[in-house]
């Protein structure tokens, strides 16, 4: 059971938290993210390694739209546990309701009870919360979001991030002789944050962008951001394309066909795409996504991971469980070693860890690196073209 606090502390403490969330809700959480600077904390609480190690999961349980990946997320938790020997687990379940100013308090409440990490919460902006409520305690958040944004500090992100994706794909287009891209990218949040990830990816292997092609989602908007990138490739300043649209976009199907249409010739020109496009197989049968790349999770690990889950839950997990899964398995494997410090920052930036879908490490900046394989369309089907590396050394990290 976790230690509760002196009746004076636990009393202060959610007042604190409501007031600090009712703060920083005011504010654009680009702003406020990494709240102890670039790098994350190094610090932390000490724990008996020998005794059930207290950990919170905070998550949106009474959100009417995000009930359903709370349930998961739960539950992949539990499996976690289920599966680790060596190591015991005191597991509490938190409410945020999908609100910054309940997850702060909740995240502080979850701290007085004894927690010694917290997993959760899912949206960026509880996670900056619950991170800046819990800050003064030492104790670390590990936020399901992948919004690099409200990294560091003693807030890291488990979710796959545009940095890392971007990265290991203009790797691999560097090894195969590409030397310089125009981003299409939707003029949104999203996609300013996609085509910067892009841009530095780029900067970091040596490849050129010659242009970047906004459009507003609209069949004119569509339109023209597909023909100012193909008059770009057919200049010859391009040899790829690289699209930031989430392939549940509606602008996806339109850019696969109008890019082909406008000179950007799929056998001739590279596409790539930042997002995974297995998510919707009806696109590989379009013309511009013969021979595309995109980025997936180790798939032998994801399914394993996925059946597992269904025999044990009797229905599939939500796409997002496995992160649940991940942060557990991290803080397990850290707690097999014995020391009373395996969750400072500093212990847990120092390991790689195998989770649902490969090997990931988090990094000193509240950010991850997880080992993806890079996909391609071949008659309209998924093929591997480069798997996933089976450590924290290989291609990709």
């Amino acid at each position: 059971m976790f230690t509760v606090l002196p009746r004076l502390r636990k009393a202060l403490r959610p007042l604190a938290a409501l007031t600090a969330a009712a703060l920083l809700s005011a504010c654009d959480p680009t702003m406020v993210g990494g709240l102890g600077g670039s790098g994350a904390s190094s610090g932390g609480p000490t724990i008996d390694a020998s005794a059930p190690i207290p950990v919170a999961l905070l998550v949106p349980k009474s959100d009417s739209g995000a009930g359903p990946v709370a349930a998961s997320l739960e539950n992949a938790a539990r499996l976690a546990i289920q599966e680790q020997s060596g190591v015991q687990i005191d597991l509490r379940v938190y409410d945020t309701a999908g609100q910054s100013a309940q997850a702060a308090a909740q995240a502080q409440k979850a701290v007085d009870d004894g927690a010694k990490i917290i997993l959760g919460p899912l949206f960026s902006e509880a996670a900056n919360a619950a991170g800046a409520a819990v800050a003064d305690d030492g104790v670390n958040v590990l936020s399901f979001s992948n919004t690099t944004a409200i990294a560091g500090g003693n807030v890291f992100i488990l979710g796959p991030t545009f940095a890392n994706t971007a990265d290991r794909l203009l790797a691999h287009a560097r090894k195969r002789g590409k030397k310089s891209i125009v981003i299409v990218y939707s003029d949104d949040v999203p996609g300013q944050f996609g085509k910067i990830a892009i841009e530095q990816a780029a900067t970091s292997n040596g490849i050129r962008v010659v242009a970047a092609e906004p459009y507003s989602l609209s069949i004119e908007g569509v339109a023209a951001a597909a023909q100012r990138a193909g008059a770009t490739v057919k200049s010859g300043a391009a040899d790829t394309v690289f699209i930031t649209t989430d392939a549940t976009n509606a602008a996806m199907p339109m850019l696969l066909n109008q890019l082909p249409e406008n000179g950007v010739a799929p056998g001739q020109i590279q596409y790539v795409g930042l997002t995974r496009w297995d998510v919707r197989p009806d696109l590989f049968s379009l013309a511009g996504a013969q021979g595309a790349w995109f980025a997936i999770p180790d798939t032998q690990r994801q399914e394993a991971f996925n059946q597992r889950y269904a025999t044990t839950f009797g229905a599939a997990p939500h796409p997002l469980a496995g992160l649940a899964y991940d942060g557990i398995s991290a803080v397990a494997l850290l707690a097999k070693r014995g020391r009373s410090d395996a969750l400072t920052g500093k212990s847990l930036t120092s390991s790689g860890f195998t989770g649902t879908g490969g090997v990931f490490r988090l990094l000193k900046d509240g950010t991850n690196e997880r080992a993806l394989a890079v996909a391609t369309v071949q008659n309209n089907q998924m093929v591997i073209l480069d798997p996933a590396p089976s450590n924290i050394s290989g291609a990709g990290f």
